[in-house]
């Protein structure tokens, strides 16, 4: 980059593509490394953590890197695969420096960092952190109280002190707008303090959507790190089936002790989860599909299907039942697909569109079955029936697949490296 070149935020970096000097994409900035220094030097900048298309997390020094702008991250093509691994001397800026509270050398008064920018020095390859974005008073950014300045590096004191209660507003903000999916894999490399403490700033639905792609390590540590009130909180707001399963790796004393605090209706669907075993159909069911009565109409139907919270599968169809319309309904009907209701008008009854020949589950049906259902019939999810014909929930393909892939998946590699940008 040339001499003068303007001063880049880290925040504006995140989740930021990363591309070959083809123009390939080699995946996306999820963190960048600096190395303290003594004094009131400012931290050099020794690299980007980059999580390519694989998923794994590999390390590019900056002298592999030709161009930084806000949108995107350009290389020279020459990257290592060898997954990251942070060393004792290393400090990841998003991870550990954002939020934390430091003191204004010249005041002495405590201000959170809320960002901080990179340059690269005139002449040379090296980058140091140029300027940091705090803001006077308690909270972070999310508090938005209190003034905001820039100031020089050596004008602040505190990052290289190992800080207890740090705060995670900033970091949160910045992944925003990440899937679920993509934050646990944040989450999941950072360090045990770090992922407490973004745990805790996240609101319940967040971090419930979050701990259901968490692995069941991650997932039970920081269950245990909240307070039981909020643990019962944050179960309410997972799925039924994800809830389960996450209490079923609990103590039993524990696992009452959350049903406890959970509300009744909700607690009540968990608790029939639990009775089953895990790798059978009653196990993987959710409890909460898309029910319909008889006399519904599509037009009905396609509003059920349009909510924003429901997953690909459990929309792809719907269920139509006798009353009651919760699980266990009344008696089950038939299923109809997505696409029977895409070619027939808004006012026809969902009751004469109705695939009756697809048999239900049995709630006992074993994971192999189920599975050799779902591909038989070409299905994304499957109804669950008890023997007196009421629906129980539904089997979804995602729940299949995630007990048939290694305990480990969530932290494996699937694609080949040269797929990644090798």
């Amino acid at each position: 980059m040339a001499a003068g070149a303007p001063r880049v935020y880290v925040s504006h970096l995140a989740g930021s593509q990363v591309f070959d000097p083809n123009g390939d994409q080699v995946g996306r900035v999820r963190d960048l490394v600096a190395m303290l220094r003594v004094g009131r030097r400012p931290p050099r900048l020794l690299g980007m953590v980059v999580e390519v298309l694989s998923r794994r997390r590999i390390f590019v020094p900056m002298t592999r890197i030709t161009g930084v702008e806000s949108g995107q991250v350009i290389t020279t093509g020459v990257i290592n695969m060898r997954r990251f691994e942070q060393r004792p001397t290393e400090r990841l800026i998003l991870g550990e420096l954002l939020d934390r509270r430091v003191t204004l050398v010249e005041s002495g008064e405590e201000v959170t960092v809320l960002d901080v920018a990179i340059q690269q020095l005139p002449a040379r390859r090296d980058w140091e952190i140029d300027k940091v974005f705090v803001r006077k008073g308690k909270g972070g950014v999310l508090s938005r109280k209190g003034e905001t300045l820039t100031v020089e590096w050596s004008a602040v004191t505190g990052f290289s002190l190992e800080e207890e209660g740090q705060g995670a507003e900033s970091l949160v903000a910045t992944f925003e707008r990440m899937r679920p999916a993509d934050l646990a894999n944040v989450l999941h490399h950072l360090s045990p303090k770090r992922r407490a403490e973004v745990a805790a700033a996240l609101d319940d639905d967040r971090l419930a959507d979050v701990l259901e792609e968490l692995p069941d390590d991650d997932q039970i540590e920081i269950l245990g790190k909240l307070k039981e009130e909020r643990a019962a909180d944050v179960l309410e707001a997972m799925d039924p089936d994800d809830a389960a399963d996450l209490l079923s790796e609990l103590p039993e004393e524990d696992q009452e002790r959350l049903l406890t605090l959970m509300r009744p209706d909700d607690a009540a669907d968990v608790r029939r989860l639990l009775a089953y075993e895990e790798r059978t159909a009653g196990g993987l069911m959710t409890t909460e599909p898309i029910v319909l009565r008889p006399d519904a109409t599509v037009a009905d139907a396609l509003a059920r299907v349009r909510q924003q919270d429901l997953s690909p599968a459990l929309a792809a169809q719907v269920y139509v039942c006798r009353p009651p319309d919760e699980t266990p309904t009344g008696k089950y009907l038939g299923t109809v697909h997505f696409q029977r209701l895409l070619r027939d008008p808004p006012f026809t009854l969902v009751s004469a569109l109705l695939d009756s020949d697809l048999p239900p589950l049995a709630p006992d049906t074993p994971l192999p079955a189920v599975t050799g259902y779902l591909a038989a019939y070409n299905m994304v999810a499957a109804p669950v029936v008890d023997e007196s014909g009421s629906l129980l929930g539904a089997v979804t393909v995602d729940d299949v697949l995630d007990h048939l892939l290694p305990e480990d998946w969530r932290e494996t590699d699937f694609l080949a490296e040269e797929t990644a940008g090798g």
